[in-house]
């Protein structure tokens, strides 16, 4: 234990006493979460729309209020031209067209139902899916009030017991995206303490020729090892803590549960990323060599964790790529493969 204990204080050193390691220690947290939790995100709050009402009547306007009372929703365009309304598409001013036919309060009255039209800009696939919601959404709650008014007298429709359907998300109700983005970030960040700056380090010894005077002195394997990685878990839980304490007051994430809990799961995490970082590390000459093979597998964990796209999006070779990294055979192998290097 004294002897790990020499070796970590060594470690502690050569961080610190090297400006670059540390300004990414305290600075990568602060600017992963303030810029990429702000940035990396998939609410629409302004979503710039053209309408071309060929109807003008008292219906069109009342829909056409609906849009403009939205919080979503900012009228960019209006006029009789759909060219005109494609044209400003085409410039990027305008990212949804509403088409208001002549006729629509006519046939409203006469026949029931009535025809509109709404094209989006698809260049984005998710926005578009995103806008398509919003804007059917906005459609019938319209229709519903149109029917309500017309259909029911007043009389009629203050007995009426109306159905109410609702439905409420776990963990984040609203939806809000930061509750999501905040802690895949936070889990991120301990994913490149763990695996890319152990690694780093170790090649580093290999690369300057330090790694052949410490196998002659008397030092065993698994004090070398330890004495290694522990300075990275305890970067990694004080990186996880500031994450923290910048998240929570800062995006109002809420912690449900116990904070023992969270860092218990988080170690048993940083071992197996260790294990990777520790097997990456066997097969890089350079520390070159390991950046790249960090980010390749890094980049991988971070698509396929479900972050951006989610699981069940996934096409089924994808789901069972997932499986095979992440599920419980994929961690046991990092164990096995960390115990096999530690003890033996």
């Amino acid at each position: 234990m004294r002897t790990i204990f020499f070796i970590l204080r060594k470690e502690f050193k050569q961080i610190f006493r090297n400006p670059m390691m540390v300004r990414l220690i305290i600075a990568l947290p602060i600017v992963q979460l303030i810029v990429l939790a702000n940035a990396a995100t998939m609410d629409l709050k302004n979503i710039n729309l053209a309408i071309v009402d060929n109807d003008l009547s008292s219906i069109s306007r009342q829909l056409i209020s609906k849009f403009e009372g939205s919080p979503f929703f900012t009228i960019t365009y209006r006029d009789f031209s759909e060219k005109g309304a494609q044209k400003s598409v085409a410039l990027n001013q305008s990212d949804a067209i509403l088409i208001i036919p002549v006729n629509f309060q006519k046939d409203l009255l006469k026949n029931d139902k009535a025809k509109l039209q709404f094209s989006i800009n698809a260049i984005n696939g998710m926005s578009a899916g995103i806008t398509n919601y919003y804007m059917q959404s906005i459609i019938l709650d319209f229709n519903k009030k149109i029917i309500g008014e017309w259909k029911m007298p007043t009389k009629e429709l203050q007995k009426a017991k109306n159905i109410t359907v609702t439905y409420a998300h776990w963990f984040n109700k609203e939806l809000i995206f930061n509750i999501f983005m905040v802690p895949g970030i936070l889990a991120v960040l301990v994913t490149i303490m763990g695996m890319f700056l152990p690694g780093l380090n170790l090649v580093r010894e290999k690369e300057i020729g330090t790694i052949e005077q410490i196998n002659v002195t008397p030092i065993k394997k698994y004090q070398f090892i330890l004495g290694k990685l522990l300075p990275f878990i305890i970067i990694a839980f004080f990186e996880l803590t500031l994450g923290l304490f910048i998240g929570i007051p800062l995006f109002n994430v809420p912690v449900i549960g116990s904070f023992f809990v969270l860092y218990s799961v988080a170690g048993i995490y940083l071992l197996a990323i260790l294990g990777i970082g520790l097997l990456l590390s066997t097969f890089a000459n350079t520390q070159q060599q390991l950046m790249f093979l960090s980010y390749f597998v890094l980049i991988i964990f971070i698509l396929m964790s479900g972050i951006f796209t989610p699981t069940e999006s996934m096409p089924k070779w994808g789901q069972i790529l997932v499986l095979l990294i992440f599920c419980h055979k994929f961690m046991r192998y990092q164990f096995t493969l960390f115990y096999q290097l530690v003890l033996q």
